[in-house]
């Protein structure tokens, strides 16, 4: 039986305020930052304008990477050499950026034609990571190297597959390590880059696996221009990515750029929803700015295009919520080839046609979702009933139905977490008859090492699990789901506490009514948010004017604030997914943003939640 969680009603929020310490507040605004956004940056723990500059000299330098520089002297070897190198890719967006990235930035830097190609896993049939099935895989290609990409850090069983083919194996990754018996065991690779791995310093612990691999070219470049491989320049900096001209005839390439990798770097650094520390920050900053001006890869071009997004206006959003998405599909429903070559053609209207097919493909991963979501939360609110509602809200939820897509389980586990704010897995039947479940969790609730403790304490159970603190995967035999979903809710009624259950939107408080206008909205869509650098919520008290129901699930009202005058303007607002009436007096906190209806720009408040106070 399902353990219930100390008392916190499943959804239950608690609105807090950011803290912004005037200091900080007060540094940033010296530093010629507007008020309104030093007040956002300092609660999002900005302390020195230093760290908002995203200029690419304040990088992190690759020499912190362990491994980064012995993987740069191999690759340097394995181009020189002529040597043929198969990329490992991974089916989400990460992935895909990841491996259009290492293709793209090793032709660059000197691979030969025909030297260069990639295998991606098949979710249903291959799995996640380097298999020794994927090695065979490879092997078709008679590739002398083999480099994963945003995998490979836990596949201790391929990498010794391919070493013992006779494959050198360079694995570039994010994950944790693999933990057998408590000890980290690292896969028998020529060389590992990995900031999450023993004895590794990066200050960014939060590079996404195509950041990882984007460090590993600028410290192959490093190498090989040691090496003389390019022709002799004048510029001071030696490192920059800027490409100076080379002296004249000297029959060596110039050194090549690589900021023109940007947008892939930034693209998949938002949708895989890595924390945007300082340096995540500078790097989406910099692919941002560059797709802005319409320098981006053409497939880059093809899914703004294909998602309606106006690139000259691109924004983390874009990437999380349009572009990711799309690519993402292809790994869920199909096949991530898809996705990789719409990243990796130079071709315009070959983009273009790859993007419609994977906008088509993100159509049917919505149907599929949501009637696996619509499934899934029927079983929910079958649990959260059960005994006349006694048994209360899980500590952790574990969900297994036949009809379960395993492509989409990912975006349903998150969902239901979502809802009811607790850890969450939904398991769906792989090909091999085997439970393939992701896991979807709340801060404070490490979901890797609370899978470490399910497989102590039932050995027997887990068959395969990696992932992060929010994030995990696991595969099961079907016998074992009930044992699995009881060892789990133990874990989480061990670990979780009132203060962790407690579900908390964070806000930045009132916004004057002068920002209340479309350019402050753009100037907050100019800002880098995502992960751990959340976009603005502020709450205000307004009057209801009027309320109405706008496609059956979304809630359309006319606001006025409190202490307007009658005749103001009323306000636009909109609460999606909220069906239900609100009282004629509340407390919102909502974001801003710009509706471009039919060629018309009006401001709205999306609201994200509301409660009365008394008038």
């Amino acid at each position: 039986m399902a353990q219930a969680a100390p008392a916190a009603a499943p959804g239950a929020l608690q609105i807090k305020l950011r803290d912004a310490p005037p200091r900080a507040v007060w540094a940033l605004e010296q530093a010629g930052i507007s008020p309104l956004l030093a007040r956002l940056f300092a609660g999002r723990g900005v302390r020195t304008p230093v760290e908002l500059d995203d200029d690419m000299r304040r990088w992190l330098p690759p020499a912190g990477l362990l491994g980064v520089q012995a993987a740069a002297r191999f690759l340097a070897d394995a181009i020189a050499a002529r040597q043929r190198i198969c990329i490992v890719a991974d089916y989400d967006c990460d992935g895909a950026t990841a491996c259009a990235v290492a293709l793209r930035g090793l032709a660059l830097l000197g691979a030969a034609p025909g030297t260069l190609h990639y295998v991606v896993p098949d979710r249903a049939v291959h799995g996640y990571g380097l298999t020794p099935a994927i090695v065979d895989l490879a092997m078709a290609g008679r590739p002398d190297v083999l480099v994963t990409v945003d995998n490979g850090i836990a596949s201790l069983a391929g990498v010794a597959h391919a070493r013992a083919s006779g494959l050198a194996v360079l694995v570039t990754d994010h994950h944790l390590p693999a933990l057998v018996a408590d000890a980290i065991v690292l896969p028998d690779a020529n060389v590992i880059v990995n900031p999450n791995q023993p004895g590794c310093g990066f200050a960014s612990k939060n590079l996404a696996g195509v950041g990882v691999m984007f460090y590993v070219l600028l410290a192959l470049r490093a190498e090989q221009r040691e090496r003389g491989v390019f022709a002799p320049h004048s510029s001071a900096n030696a490192g920059a990515l800027l490409n100076p001209c080379a002296d004249a005839g000297d029959l060596r390439p110039p050194q090549p750029r690589l900021d023109t990798l940007l947008d892939l770097v930034a693209l998949g650094t938002v949708a895989d929803v890595v924390k945007l520390d300082a340096n995540n920050r500078r790097l989406v900053a910099q692919g941002l700015r560059r797709i802005r001006t319409g320098q981006m890869q053409p497939g880059v071009a093809a899914l703004f295009s294909a998602s309606g997004r106006d690139a000259r206006r691109a924004s983390g959003f874009d990437f999380g919520f349009a572009l990711g998405p799309r690519i993402n599909a292809a790994g869920r429903l199909s096949d991530m080839t898809l996705g990789i070559e719409c990243l990796l053609t130079d071709d315009p209207a070959r983009a273009a046609e790859l993007a419609k097919t994977l906008d088509a493909i993100n159509r049917e991963r919505r149907d599929v979702e949501a009637g696996m979501r619509e499934q899934a939360e029927a079983t929910l609110e079958a649990l959260l009933a059960r005994e006349g509602g006694r048994l209360g809200t899980p500590s952790a939820l574990a969900l297994f139905d036949a009809g379960f897509h395993e492509g989409v389980v990912g975006i349903v586990a998150s969902r239901l977490k979502d809802r009811i704010h607790r850890p969450t897995f939904v398991f769906a039947r792989g090909q091999d008859g085997l439970l393939k479940g992701s896991g979807r969790s709340i801060p404070g609730f490490h979901l890797r090492d609370a899978l470490d403790l399910v497989a102590k304490r039932e050995p027997e159970v887990l068959k395969r699990f990696g992932g992060h603190a929010m994030a995990a995967g696991c595969t099961i035999e079907e016998a074992h789901f009930t044992t699995f979903d009881a060892a789990l809710q133990r874990v989480a009624s061990e670990w979780l506490d009132a203060a962790t259950l407690a579900r908390t939107l964070l806000t930045d408080g009132p916004l004057g009514l002068e920002h209340h206008n479309a350019e402050t909205v753009r100037t907050l869509d100019a800002q880098v948010w995502g992960q751990a650098f959340e976009p603005p919520v502020f709450t205000d008290e307004v009057d209801v004017v009027s309320q109405r129901l706008v496609g059956e699930k979304h809630l359309k009202l006319a606001l006025r604030f409190v202490d307007e005058p009658r005749a103001a303007t009323l306000r636009d607002a909109i609460w999606f997914g909220h069906s239900e009436p609100v009282p004629a007096r509340v407390r919102i906190a909502y974001r801003l943003s710009v509706d471009d209806y039919n060629g018309r720009e009006r401001v709205q408040m999306v609201v994200e939640s509301a409660a009365a106070i008394a008038k």
